[in-house]
């Protein structure tokens, strides 16, 4: 299968679906930071390149819930609305397989909530994350090694509103470019499952029959 792997530079989907034995590129704005096929630029310059698959990773500064203590910053709404358009247009592509990636926030409310909700501790990984999938023709991510749950970390942030409100969640890393990273466990998972055009058909046909 042909798979492109939008919005990574960090080359660990892209390499997953590579060692499953697919042709695949990624693509980002930043160069890769793991050798193999990429394209430096705006991932809608790539969109029509006859891919069969899409994973698609679109910025989530201006989408996350993590961001809603400055909701109401001058230029914010402009910025989200841009981040909504943006990951329409991927998630929209003329790609037959789609799977769009972001964590809890407000693409759940401007576009739909999405088809799953994972952790990477479903996967392997030893951190609590709850991210979103919007999916396009493939079926739900299955776990693949479901380890406990890391404990959370109760932390403050404040509403929209304005009012404090307790939390929980699991901070990975500092830096941004370290936070946005994606989990081996996952990609290793979506190569796996979504990476057998015959199993995917196959699903496709009980859909149609289910639904006849």
């Amino acid at each position: 299968m042909r798979v492109l792997v939008a919005c990574e530079y960090s080359g660990i989907v892209r390499d997953a679906f590579t060692a499953a034995g697919h042709e695949a590129m990624s693509c980002d704005l930043l160069p890769t930071e793991s050798p193999g096929p990429h394209y430096q630029g705006n991932a809608l310059d790539v969109l029509h390149d006859g891919w069969d698959l899409m994973v698609c990773h679109p910025p989530c500064q201006y989408l996350s819930h993590a961001g809603t203590r400055h909701w109401h910053a001058p230029g914010r709404a402009e910025k989200r609305n841009l981040a909504v358009e943006f990951a329409m247009e991927l998630y929209n592509a003329p790609i037959q397989y789609v799977a769009m990636e972001n964590p809890k926030g407000h693409l759940g409310r401007a576009f739909r909530p999405p088809d799953q909700y994972i952790n990477p501790f479903q996967f392997g990984e030893p951190v609590r994350k709850r991210i979103g999938l919007w999916l396009k023709g493939l079926p739900l991510l299955e776990s693949t090694e479901n380890l406990l749950p890391p404990p959370p970390v109760l932390t403050q942030h404040r509403k929209i509103s304005g009012k404090v409100k307790a939390r929980h969640f699991v901070e990975t890393a500092t830096d941004w470019k370290t936070r946005s990273k994606f989990f081996p466990g996952i990609a290793a998972a979506m190569a796996a499952q979504w990476g057998d055009p015959e199993r995917l058909a196959r699903l496709g046909r009980q859909q149609q029959l289910f639904a006849a």
